[in-house]
């Protein structure tokens, strides 16, 4: 079950600015930001912990949160009749439940916490008032989600990866 914290809890956004920067995988998040726009954009994230082990969303829910991962692992998995198959994993500095919030589609995977993780959710509201605030600022945010998107659907094993 995931946690949104309090802000008494609130972990430091710097950790997902620097897991951004040193995260080098394919699907890595190509977000440049310079500080004041972080520290904006920290009013519109909500901070989520997950225990290993822990479910961030299930396959075929409605729900069109953006989770930018800072740190841990999560396992992406589709689930059919006979099994659960792994998709990929996605690590710190990248980004889960892109897919959905493009195209406002129920979830296409599970993602459950490989390890300890710490995320920070950007909830259809608030990105909807971010873009009416600071439009250069969610414009930003949404070219770098979907060059993840479109990395991920260039690479074969990762095309179903896309949550």
């Amino acid at each position: 079950m995931n946690a949104f914290l309090s802000a008494n809890d609130t972990p430091k956004l710097q950790s997902l600015v620097d897991a951004i920067v040193v995260n080098k995988a394919k699907d890595g998040l190509p977000l440049i930001l310079a500080s004041a726009q972080w520290e904006l954009l920290a009013n519109y994230l909500l901070p989520v912990t997950l225990a290993q082990g822990d479910v961030l969303f299930r396959q075929g829910v409605s729900d069109r949160t953006l989770y930018f991962v800072a740190s841990g692992s999560l396992s992406v998995h589709f689930e059919d009749a006979d099994k659960r198959i792994r998709l990929a994993i996605v690590g710190a500095g990248s980004v889960v439940g892109e897919g959905s919030f493009f195209t406002g589609l129920p979830r296409s995977a599970t993602v459950q916490a490989g390890s300890a993780c710490v995320l920070w959710g950007l909830l259809p509201m608030r990105f909807t008032e971010l873009t009416h605030r600071k439009p250069e600022l969610a414009l930003s945010i949404s070219m770098a989600a979907g060059a993840v998107v479109a990395k991920r659907l260039l690479h074969s094993r990762n095309r179903a990866a896309v949550t």
